[in-house]
């Protein structure tokens, strides 16, 4: 008689799939919004209202588990402060960068973070890379350049802000796996809530401007997808393991292209497209190689 499997139900990771796969396209809808926005308005400002749902919506989930007093006790709270501020300064770096790149563009570089986390992870956490992962992180990296080669992408304040970006999502991550052998979920969710908001709002509120009426249901709809992308990450986290769904996140580049074509009219150049795919190719072969090593 064999020994009962622990593996969720493949309908339960089907389903975990298909949410993430909406997730993503509500994360995208959600920095198309922010894209409109951010042309007539201050980053810091969009980035303050834009976490003003995201706090309401991790400490409404924080509160149903635990009092948040008892859910801000943590063993690590240096580090726990460190990750919520490194959360802000991405979403901050990510608005502004919006405001001159392409979103197809953007996305593609942004999708390096899954390389610098392997990279992170050497420092922080003290874990070895072989040389098979540090070539595919070679390679990643090549394909940004090619995104940003002479003729293609300009190489300006935009493209640093995303990789900028992207450094600090990485490190984000890395610090969330460390805190996370300390720490409850519920823990980690109300400091990236609580620190978030107080950051934001303490510099977003030297930004404001006041906004035209025609822009308040943007507003609300960035709002709305921001509690619903997070909603159904984590109702997907729940179905199934992060590394069974963390490549379908990939299907952020694709969806990012389309909406730069359709909203904005950008249509990505052939060569950064290959740039693109280099990068996602490299990401997926570091996926798989961290797999491997966990089995």
């Amino acid at each position: 008689m064999s020994a009962p499997s622990l593996a969720p139900p493949g309908d339960n990771i089907a389903r975990a799939i298909f949410l993430t796969l909406v997730t993503i396209g509500v994360f995208g809808i959600q920095d198309a919004i922010s894209k409109v926005l951010v042309q007539n308005h201050s980053p810091f400002q969009i980035t303050m209202m834009r976490y003003w749902g995201f706090a309401l919506f991790s400490l409404v989930l924080v509160m149903r588990q635990a009092p948040l007093k008892k859910a801000l006790s943590s063993a690590m709270p240096g580090w726990q402060v460190a990750r919520g501020a490194l959360l802000i300064a991405d979403i901050w770096l990510f608005a502004l960068a919006l405001r001159t790149m392409p979103l197809g563009e953007l996305q593609s570089i942004t999708l390096i973070y899954p390389l610098l986390v392997t990279l992170f992870a050497i420092p922080v956490l003290g874990e070895k890379v072989g040389i098979f992962r540090f070539a595919a992180i070679g390679v990643g990296f090549a394909g940004a350049m090619v995104i940003v080669r002479p003729g293609g992408l300009p190489l300006d304040w935009g493209v640093l802000f995303s990789v900028a970006s992207s450094v600090c999502y990485a490190l984000y991550i890395v610090i969330t796996r460390k805190v996370g052998k300390a720490d409850s979920a519920a823990t980690s969710m109300a400091y990236a809530g609580v620190v978030g908001l107080v950051m934001s709002s303490a510099v977003g509120v030297f930004f404001w401007e006041p906004m035209g009426w025609n822009e308040l249901p943007l507003i609300a709809v960035m709002m709305i997808t921001t509690c619903a992308g997070h909603g159904l990450m984590t109702l997907a986290l729940s179905m199934a393991p992060a590394s069974v769904i963390q490549p379908f996140n990939y299907f952020s580049l694709p969806w990012a292209i389309f909406l730069s074509a359709v909203v904005f009219q950008h249509l990505i150049d052939p060569i950064s497209l290959i740039g693109a795919v280099i990068i996602v190719a490299a990401g997926l072969v570091v996926m798989a190689r961290e797999r491997m090593k966990r089995r």
